[in-house]
């Protein structure tokens, strides 16, 4: 049997598993490391041209080819088209266009400093092996696709064991470089949140456009709204606690001190979008949010909704969270942990039909 990779979020291999085991239940466990997961798959997965893997947990996946060891960066590099030669014929393998070398997590976003994306192990090894490409045309190296390109994958589970494998991309996240998607964080931002929102929007597709109004609940100190007013929304954040001092003065900005349970329902009446990010249990948000949307006089079109799992047995619930959320009326509802995520969620709730009102 074929096998397939999946990188994760270190320490979200439990809740990955599980839920492959719930919507693959032909995929068979193989092996396993901190941030990278193994599955053997029927051999009619790696033949389907238009597979996607269905996973919220899953950052980015392929099916694996082999894998190359060894001390000298030099050698993995040969070794690594070496089996890939091997393996395609010389007009097969010229089908890829795009090369990704990523290094799987060794730490939770946040932590020490530590954010996810291309390292300067993975950097390096990315240089040994397209100096060593022996292809008239070397593929474009960590650089992001496009819709239904083939790329080759390159994946560091130890600074001298590289997995090999391919994909086709079939979404947004999967034309980005080890599913993380990079951005230039200007040197004001206020907080990690600002990563957070910023891949949200990337990776949702949320169609916002400049002069929106938009509601944010749990918005200090500030990190997502001052991604959002670069983007030229008209924000409103509603917590109790301070705001960052940039924000204070912005004229498309507004701070709402309070807790948005606390606030008539008519206060979200004129907002288009509404983003959530609360330190409180997942049902504490629904509820907070589902007394917003169903309000006859408020019409949110959309929404990115942070999700805390305190517990990964909280991920068990995620199918019963979309139920609930396409049941006041968004027909798209999507969730994924995102790359710059910690212990949580986004869901994005797209599509808006007619809600059924209160």
């Amino acid at each position: 049997m074929p096998f397939l990779f999946v990188t994760c979020q270190n320490g979200a291999e439990t809740p990955l598993k599980a839920e492959l085991a719930r919507r693959h239940p032909a995929f068979r466990f193989a092996y396993s490391r901190p941030g990278f997961v193994t599955f053997k798959v029927p051999e009619d997965v790696r033949r389907e041209r238009h597979f996607e893997l269905r996973s919220v947990f899953a950052r980015a996946w392929g099916m694996s080819l082999d894998k190359v060891s060894g001390n000298d960066g030099h050698q993995l590099a040969a070794d690594f088209w070496t089996a890939l030669t091997e393996r395609f014929p010389p007009d097969d393998l010229a089908q890829f266009t795009h090369l990704h070398v990523w290094e799987r997590d060794r730490q939770l976003p946040g932590d020490d400093g530590f954010e996810p994306g291309i390292s300067p192990l993975a950097d390096e090894i990315a240089c040994l092996i397209e100096d060593a490409c022996p292809l008239a045309t070397t593929p474009a190296v960590n650089a992001l696709a496009a819709a239904d390109d083939r790329v080759l994958d390159c994946v560091i589970v130890e600074p001298g064991e590289l997995w090999i494998g391919t994909h086709r991309v079939q979404s947004p996240a999967s034309a980005w470089p080890g599913g993380v998607y990079e951005f230039d964080v200007p040197d004001n931002s206020i907080s990690r949140t600002w990563l957070k929102m910023e891949e949200a929007l990337r990776w949702s597709g949320l169609p916002v456009q400049s002069g929106d109004s938009c509601v944010e609940i749990g918005s200090a100190p500030g990190g997502a709204s001052q991604a959002l007013l670069k983007r030229g929304l008209r924000v409103t954040g509603i917590d109790p606690a301070d705001m960052d001092e940039a924000l204070r003065n912005h004229p498309y900005f507004r701070h709402i001190r309070a807790r948005a349970k606390d606030l008539k329902r008519g206060t979200f009446s004129g907002f288009k979008w509404l983003t959530v990010d609360a330190s409180v249990a997942p049902k504490y948000t629904l509820d907070t949010v589902e007394a917003i949307v169903r309000h006859e006089n408020v019409r949110i079109e959309g929404m990115l909704l942070t999700l805390k799992l305190s517990d990964w047995k909280i991920a068990d619930h995620i199918p019963d969270f979309h139920k609930r959320i396409r049941s006041w009326g968004y027909a798209n509802v999507r969730s994924r942990q995102l790359a710059f995520n910690r212990r949580e969620i986004c869901v994005a709730a797209t599509d808006l039909q007619q809600p059924p009102a209160d």
